[in-house]
């Protein structure tokens, strides 16, 4: 067993040893370090309740169906400064990269998962700045275009957290897609649905089975009423 106290190995050299490469099920296009059941996960992301969980060794759903939906719709992001928030593996960022992008930032908490960019991004010969931050409650982030959200609504109060931070991003001109199979916490009344896609997840309890997940934008923002402009100046 681990001892405690017992130093983790460097998360790049790890990743390199035991998460072997593999094409993401329903997008052959992008190659991934995927984590398997002999790679030994553990070693590298802990066992703590303090330990941030290792989303970002697997492919999820949200991210799936956003990297599917910039592939096949390369002009979402052509030209665009894109945001990828809680990029985990960095699929949804790669996507943009090979879709066009002219500059694409991925942003996690977790310094594994900022390995793992990093070591994604090279196996698909992208390149992509990469930043260990929990932005979510800081100003929008300045030269973006576009922000991209995958598998960011499992948890109720880190919902509404990232939806706050999507509209204070929305009001700054940004343009928001998230990407989801509709799980619990998704807000629905506050988003627009335009596309799905069938994607491996996973959350389903196997990275083969698919699921029929959605890319959604954020509804429009009612204007305050005491404004001119307003319901109440219509009225």
């Amino acid at each position: 067993m681990k001892r405690s106290g017992t130093p983790r190995p460097d998360p790049a050299a790890f990743i390199l040893a035991n998460l072997p490469i593999s094409p993401v099920p329903a997008i052959p296009e992008i190659l991934l370090h995927t984590a398997g059941p002999a790679s030994g996960l553990w070693r590298l992301a802990g066992r703590g309740e303090t330990d941030p969980a290792p989303y970002w060794a697997y492919p999820w759903a949200g991210g799936a169906v956003l990297a599917r939906h910039l592939l096949d719709r390369p002009e979402v992001v052509a030209g665009r400064r894109v945001v990828d928030l809680g990029a985990g593996s960095g699929l949804v960022a790669i996507a943009a990269a090979k879709a066009g992008a002219a500059a694409v930032t991925a942003v996690d908490v977790d310094a594994n998962a900022i390995a793992a960019i990093g070591l994604n991004a090279a196996v698909n010969g992208v390149n992509i700045l990469v930043v260990t931050a929990d932005i979510i409650e800081a100003p929008p982030p300045e030269e973006t275009d576009i922000l991209v959200v995958g598998d960011l609504f499992y948890d109720p109060a880190l919902a509404l957290r990232v939806m706050a931070f999507l509209r204070r991003c929305q009001a700054a001109g940004i343009e928001v897609l998230i990407g989801d199979p509709e799980r619990a916490h998704l807000p629905h009344g506050e988003l627009t649905r335009i596309a799905t896609h069938g994607v491996a997840d996973f959350g389903a309890g196997s990275a083969a089975k698919a699921v029929q997940a959605g890319v959604f934008s954020l509804s429009a923002m009612l204007k305050d009423a005491t404004k001119p402009g307003g319901p109440a100046a219509t009225a």
